[in-house]
């Protein structure tokens, strides 16, 4: 993107000295953060403060991707780019491990992610290029729509499609995401009342916690093309998500395994996590995430009741850090020296804003408060990276799968869209007290 190159130089000076605001605003590091503020409307004052000096770091690292992802333009033939308009190149950024920029293909259930965080930076920005680039990567994931490999289709297409629809109400990406939502609700087995998330593997009919996420699309595609069977199938699947993912104590297993014929329970286990005991922490943040949209979309007590209930669990849990960083298992063997999981604190604090506006006080204040120290940590320099740091990604010290080895003390693209997106939700909660 060589039009971002002089705007990226010229705001070289501007950045150092935002940077310079955010370190005065935000204080020491995140895991010196164990004293509360001085004031509640001081620390609001201070978060909000910082706002504009984090996403100026923001601007300038995704400039910085933008150029990574884009760079041989110059160099590809007329016949390339007639290929690649009937098939987009496959560019979405996921991560940055061993010094280099992993991209993934249209497939991938982060690919929508790039999108979803430069939507974000038009939002904050107002600025025409942001928006440009966000339509440009949107663009590439509109093959998504008929995509029938994994259940992710939620992820790949809200993220992207669903706040380019929200921000721009171009009718184009109503009709993805309208058609996205068809293929997913293809995947509903109504004898075991569950959407089948995974094709692979040595399960039956795998389905994990994380599948949550995917049932706004279907909840707000129901609405728009008025097929109620879309939401019939979100109620049913939250509903026995609870009954089946769920232990007393709130927390959850990541995946259940089921007989595709009668709907049996065939197995539980933690894939990601430490143990098939333990508690993944980032599948708590799907739930926690996945409920409180689910009484947004139904008003329905149930997901209010449990979405509390999980924010419970993570809030009041005895292994949370006082910077309230989760590690990547609440259960990890080695903690207190296992690794943070900051894409899992990102999720968790855009969940609790959101849930602290359906919640009665002073369990409100709580999660608003626990939420503001979550983002005060995540914009400390223990984890938001500098300018020119990361490889342009925001967010350090992501845990992809540490069982797999994967992506651990990692950026994270979905780390970077969800901080972004608590940034944004706190800021308009701000607005309206």
């Amino acid at each position: 993107m060589r039009r971002f190159s002089m705007i990226s130089r010229l705001r070289g000076k501007l950045l150092l000295a935002a940077i310079m605001i955010a370190s005065n605003l935000l204080g020491p590091t995140a895991q010196a953060q164990s004293t509360p503020a001085a004031s509640t409307s001081q620390a609001v004052d201070a978060l909000l403060d910082s706002l504009p000096a984090t996403f100026a770091i923001a601007q300038s690292q995704y400039q910085y991707l933008l150029t990574q992802t884009d760079s041989g333009d110059a160099m590809r033939s007329f016949f390339e780019r007639l290929r690649e308009f009937v098939k987009p190149r496959l560019v979405q950024p996921r991560t940055w491990t061993d010094k280099q920029l992993k991209l993934v293909p249209p497939e991938d259930w982060t690919s929508g992610f790039f999108a979803g965080s430069l939507w974000y930076l038009f939002e904050f920005s107002g600025e025409q290029s942001w928006k440009s680039a966000a339509q440009r990567y949107t663009r590439q994931l509109e093959q998504i729509k008929h995509f029938r490999g994994h259940h992710d289709i939620g992820f790949m297409l809200n993220s992207s499609y669903g706040n380019g629809w929200r921000l721009s109400s171009n009718p184009a990406y109503r009709d993805v995401l309208v058609q996205g939502a068809r293929t997913l609700a293809s995947r509903f087995n109504p004898k075991v009342g569950l959407i089948r998330s995974w094709d692979f593997g040595p399960w039956q009919y795998p389905v994990i916690v994380d599948n949550l996420m995917n049932l706004e699309l279907l909840t707000w595609a129901a609405r728009q093309a008025n097929e109620a069977s879309m939401l019939e199938h979100a109620i049913t699947h939250a509903e026995n998500t609870i009954k089946h993912h769920y232990r007393p104590d709130a927390s959850s297993v990541h995946l259940v395994d089921f007989d595709p014929a009668s709907g049996a329970v065939l197995k539980k286990q933690t894939v990601q996590g430490a143990a098939d005991t333990s508690s993944w922490a980032r599948g708590q943040a799907w739930g926690l995430y996945g409920y409180t949209m689910m009484y947004r979309e139904t008003r329905r007590p149930q997901f209010l009741e449990q979405a509390q209930r999980i924010a419970r669990f993570i809030i009041e849990h005895p292994r949370l850090p006082n910077d309230k960083v989760p590690y990547w298992d609440f259960d990890a063997p080695d903690i207190p020296n296992a690794s943070r999981d900051s894409s899992a604190a990102a999720i968790i604090a855009a969940a609790l804003l959101e849930l602290s506006a359906y919640a009665e006080a002073p369990f409100a204040a709580q999660l608003r408060e626990i939420a503001r120290q979550q983002l005060l940590s995540l914009s400390s320099p223990a984890y938001l990276a500098k300018p020119g740091e990361n490889g342009g990604f925001l967010l350090k010290r992501g845990v992809g799968s540490r069982p797999g080895n994967t992506e651990v003390d990692a950026p994270l693209i979905y780390g970077d869209y969800y901080f972004l997106e608590a940034l944004l939700r706190y800021r308009k909660s701000a607005s309206n007290k």
